[in-house]
């Protein structure tokens, strides 16, 4: 498999993301195969699955956590830079022990730019409060982050991940450890993001009517397969039906 990034005259046109005949899985096993599938430039894509479907494998494979079995991911970066990707993990635990801030965890994300035996710089800091201020969390940026609400934590972490300076903002199921209210802020504050700081934005997602709300177009794996296209068509009360029909049958 190779990661590849390339510069043309139409690139902004161009897919952010393009995965060409990829498989994924575990030990030599494909969990999903043959996939064909593109993340367009500056779309809300909302990646859709049940438990065990591949959703997480193939963010990690994009991310290069996990080795891939085979084909490609081609990533177009601006200008044909290497493509800056904030990730967001699907749950994240510092043990209380530990007294960092919440500052400090969102400091954590300018360390990929810092080199060995530097320490971040006042600029990085100032960027930091940017950022935090930018997810609504700098009120609570001095208090341990241990010590947060699930929602507090989803929005240091998005800050953490917007430090990098991305282009692509990845996120695994960033409402699943909070309740109703603060599932709606940070859907809002996802949105804003996106329009604010030309993001694109890939976010990995179960739930039917957040990806109804938020996302402008989906990737649906189902069965060991994946579908891909705009969330009205294939949210859509007919295309619903057709696929419970074909399970059912």
């Amino acid at each position: 498999m190779t990661h590849s990034s390339r510069h043309n005259p139409g690139l902004s046109d161009a897919p952010l993301i393009e995965f060409e005949n990829l498989a994924i899985g575990y030990d030599e096993s494909p969990l999903l195969a043959n996939l064909n599938l593109s993340v367009p430039r500056g779309s809300f894509t909302g990646l859709l699955g049940s438990n065990g479907s591949g959703k997480t494998t193939l963010i990690k494979t994009m991310l290069g956590i996990l080795p891939p079995l085979s084909g490609t991911v081609r990533f177009n970066g601006a200008n044909g830079t290497t493509l800056a990707i904030g990730y967001v993990p699907q749950r994240e635990t510092l043990d209380s022990v530990y007294l960092f801030s919440a500052f400090e965890v969102a400091l954590m994300g300018v360390y990929g730019r810092v080199r060995p035996g530097r320490f971040p710089s006042r600029a990085d800091r100032e960027a930091v409060r940017e950022c935090l201020a930018s997810v609504g969390a700098e009120p609570f940026a001095d208090q341990r982050f241990s010590e947060l609400s699930g929602g507090q934590m989803q929005r240091v972490l998005i800050a953490r991940a917007l430090v990098a300076e991305p282009e692509l903002l990845a996120l695994d199921e960033p409402t699943a450890a909070v309740d109703a209210d603060a599932a709606r802020a940070i859907g809002k504050l996802l949105s804003k993001l996106r329009k604010e700081r030309n993001l694109t934005i890939l976010m990995v997602n179960h739930e039917l009517h957040w990806m109804r709300q938020l996302a402008t177009n989906l990737i649906w794996l189902r069965n060991g397969r994946a579908e891909q296209g705009p969330t009205d068509e294939l949210l859509s009360p007919e295309h619903i039906e057709q696929m419970l029909q074909l399970e059912l049958g």
